[in-house]
């Protein structure tokens, strides 16, 4: 594999691929997109927030008021584990004999990077004078904490009344091929460490102890088996699960004074913070717990109807791959929740999921030639004059 050799999409994603961005790193990548992006005629604002790199970049088409579409995305990747796990070095992008790009970020998400950046430099030369405008919202902090990134630009953007109409997403939604499935929204994620005060002591005199362990379990099986809604057609029902449970000082013969559970809710739009906190709370006091909850809201749920941007989308998957895409708000959380709460109307596109966040994570390198298409597609669907 040599350079001259690769397309640009592909050219774009080897270069992002080999730097070392563990999160909330960037290594450089996010300048490497912004020489391309101010070649094209982007006005960039770069965004350092505490130990974060993020960017803002917008272009005007020319063509007075019209409606924003953004692209939305990550530069930082999760750790890769020990590298001498892995066929080929993590930050060393490979394609092997059966068209794989393997490396670290190739699915989440530097392929879609690439892919965006290309089909909009295509773009931009195509439609020089596009209705509206184009914008990038880039962060190094989605695979970490969240708190520096995305949502704090998000905010900046608000506090000055920036308009976001449109936004993709370049999380990879894909699930069995390129398109088949993309995300118009994600559910809530409300999580929880709960503790339960008991008394410690001896394990054989439990007269004199109160076990915590013992007294919550009835409490977390009630509420493991409660039905928190039914959903509706957009999302599955609210689930709990239980993460973590600690208690105990290790030895065999103590009775433990305290108990700490971890759990985390999944919440459709059929439920809201305080009625899961409300409900929580009114079953642990049924059992007549001494407990107390730190609770931390990670996002709340959003959802894109069939509209504009969910038309152009599927439309121009259709043009080039010929599959009908499923639009789907399962699986995790994504910084498209803080997108969201512009106002925007968003939905997530891009490569397989397969491999995310696993030893030898790879895609099919031409299914980028294809999403690169996709979102070009999508930019003439949405925004040629």
């Amino acid at each position: 594999m040599t350079a001259p050799a690769l397309s640009p999409t592909l050219a774009l994603a080897c270069e992002l691929i080999n730097r070392p961005s563990v999160t909330p790193l960037d290594e450089g990548c996010q300048a490497l997109m912004m020489a391309r992006l101010g070649a094209a005629g982007f006005a960039l604002e770069p965004m350092h927030i505490e130990e974060v790199e993020n960017f803002w970049a917008r272009r005007d088409g020319g063509t007075g008021e019209g409606p924003v579409l953004c692209f939305a995305g990550h530069t930082d990747v999760v750790p890769t584990g020990p590298h001498e796990a892995w066929q080929s070095p993590p930050f060393a992008a490979t394609i092997d004999d059966a068209g794989m790009l393997r490396g670290r970020g190739a699915a989440d998400m530097k392929g879609s990077l690439a892919a965006m950046l290309v089909a909009v430099e295509r773009f931009v030369a195509d439609h020089p004078r596009h209705r509206g405008a184009i914008a990038f919202l880039i962060t190094s902090d989605e695979e970490g904490p969240a708190l520096h990134g995305t949502q704090a630009v998000v905010e900046r953007l608000r506090a000055r009344g920036e308009r976001l109409d449109w936004c993709i997403v370049g999380e990879p939604s894909s699930s069995a091929a390129l398109g088949d499935t993309v995300k118009n929204g994600r559910r809530g994620s409300l999580g929880a460490t709960l503790t339960v005060r008991g008394k410690q002591g001896h394990v054989a005199y439990p007269q004199l102890a109160k076990n915590p362990i013992h007294l919550a379990a009835p409490a977390l099986a009630e509420l493991a088996a409660e039905h928190w809604d039914d959903g509706n057609a957009f999302f599955p029902p609210t689930s709990f699960q239980i993460s973590n449970i600690k208690a105990g000082t290790g030895a065999t013969n103590v009775i433990p004074g305290e108990l700490q559970v971890l759990f985390n809710f999944r919440f459709s739009t059929e439920s809201t913070v305080e009625g899961l906190q409300q409900r929580a709370a009114a079953i642990l006091d049924r059992h007549g717990l001494d407990w107390q909850i730190d609770w931390a809201l990670s996002g709340l749920p959003f959802l894109t109807e069939p509209g504009a941007l969910l038309d152009a989308v599927s439309a121009s998957i259709r043009a080039v791959t010929g599959r009908e895409t499923t639009p789907s708000t399962s699986g995790g959380t994504s910084d498209g929740r803080f997108i969201a709460t512009l106002g925007t109307q968003v939905v997530e596109l891009g490569p397989l999921n397969a491999t995310i966040h696993q030893v030898d994570e790879r895609i099919l390198a031409s299914d980028l030639e294809l999403l690169t298409e996709i979102y070009y597609q999508t930019l003439v669907r949405l925004l040629a004059c």
